[in-house]
């Protein structure tokens, strides 16, 4: 389930997402390589990418283990949920006065401007390497992402959380970096104005798994969010034996 809704995030939110990575997707130098070539090109981007997502998923992942390990699952769950929520509403209510996304821009700059050497070299290995560091890029949808690798409490699936992330992205910025601006402003400016709708769902759904009401596939009891082994068995301390004989 958690999967699905990892692939799903970035389906859905990847056109929302052309904003930024658009303008790279599109310059990538694949202009005189032959099809087949510009094909496998915009693979190793978007791998470069993925592989990215996967290494920051594995980190986020251990964050989330050691939030388990400290007892605070389900607050996490639940703070969250709500930093999704205020995500959207925070540019609502503030409007154009605060800007989360100016806080980042001169980060933003410094990160493209090492681009350049990449652009220029037009190499196989010079496209992974722009998706490995486009990968870096502040994004609000991967942030989204971010916060359910650690929901996950677990380094490996942290890291599949986020590869089936960046493989629900692929598609729309496969196209575009194979056909140009394919997709218009205007069904951009449509899918927009349904990721806010959708992230603030997911943030709901995040609040209600960490209230643990008994709701299925939504919303665990509490000794279903209990931290397991990658064996799939409950790390129990027996004390009902004595440790010495």
């Amino acid at each position: 389930m958690e999967l699905i809704t990892a692939f799903m995030i970035g389906l859905v939110g990847s056109l929302h997402c052309l904003g930024m990575c658009g303008p790279i997707a599109v310059a990538l130098p694949l202009k005189k390589h032959s099809w087949s070539m510009k094909v496998a090109g915009g693979l190793l981007y978007n791998m470069g990418r993925i592989t990215t997502y996967a290494l920051m998923g594995a980190i986020f992942g251990l964050l989330g283990l050691g939030i388990a390990l400290a007892g605070f699952q389900q607050w996490a769950s639940i703070g969250l949920g709500i930093l999704m929520i205020i995500s959207v509403l925070f540019p609502v209510i503030f409007r154009e006065k605060i800007k989360i996304d100016k806080i980042f821009t001169g980060y933003a700059g410094r990160l493209i401007g090492r681009f350049r050497v990449l652009f220029s070299d037009g190499s196989m290995g010079s496209l992974l390497g722009i998706g490995l560091l486009n990968g870096l890029l502040p994004c609000g949808l991967v942030y989204m992402a971010l916060a359910g690798a650690i929901n996950t409490n677990d380094v490996l699936l942290g890291m599949v959380f986020m590869i089936m992330f960046g493989i629900g992205t692929t598609p729309a910025l496969l196209a575009l970096s194979l056909a140009g601006n394919v997709i218009s402003t205007q069904l951009r400016r449509k899918v927009s104005k349904v990721v806010p709708v959708f992230i603030v769902i997911l943030g709901i759904i995040f609040i209600l798994r960490g209230m643990s009401l008994g709701i299925p596939y939504i919303s665990p009891p509490p000794e279903k969010l209990e931290l397991h082994q990658g064996s799939g068995m409950k790390m129990e301390m027996n004390t009902s034996e004595p440790c010495c004989h």
